[in-house]
């Protein structure tokens, strides 16, 4: 049961992360074409420019859940490496427990009011030209909350796992380290 809850947690962040992914491509184009626009016809888009701020905000509150799966989150690692499995497992249910589902509790708690008046008053840009839907990327706090308590959950499932000698620790890397 914990194997198919966990695993329907990371297929969830993984399909999103992959998603995700590919807006990234969009928005290195929306910037080209911002440029190209300014450069060459001398015209510029208050709703390009503002796109790009959601753009980014989705790319990266998103993709949280996707990136802690993958362990591309900053961590002090000094001493992490050189543990055994079950001491990493523990390492990484009480970091969990202790510091990411509280903190990320606590940002989803002092967030909420913040959103909810946005889209009470349905809050849009200051710019008549503007993305008429600022509470749309306020919104986008909750769900980065939400995907990475559900990747919380799945890593305390895991390391529960591993401290019960019932699965192994993925040693993944992100790319690039």
């Amino acid at each position: 049961m914990i194997e198919k809850i966990t695993g329907f947690i990371d297929l969830v962040n993984e399909k999103l992360g992959r998603l995700l992914a590919w807006a990234t491509l969009l928005l290195v184009l929306v910037q080209f074409a911002i440029v190209i626009g300014f450069y060459i016809f001398r015209d510029g888009s208050i709703f390009m420019q503002e796109s790009l701020l959601y753009l980014h905000s989705l790319i990266f509150l998103g993709a949280a859940g996707y990136t802690l799966k993958h362990n591309g989150h900053v961590r002090v690692d000094v001493f992490y490496g050189n543990f055994s499995e079950k001491t990493k497992a523990w390492i990484n249910l009480l970091g969990t427990l202790f510091f990411l589902l509280p903190v990320s509790g606590v940002i989803g708690w002092f967030s909420w009011p913040f959103i909810a008046d946005s889209w009470a008053a349905m809050e849009g840009s200051i710019e008549a030209s503007g993305i008429q839907a600022v509470y749309l990327l306020k919104s986008l706090i909750l769900a980065f909350v939400f995907f990475i308590l559900l990747q919380g959950l799945s890593l305390v499932l895991h390391s529960l796992r591993i401290i019960r000698g019932a699965e192994h620790l993925s040693e993944e890397k992100p790319e690039g380290v």
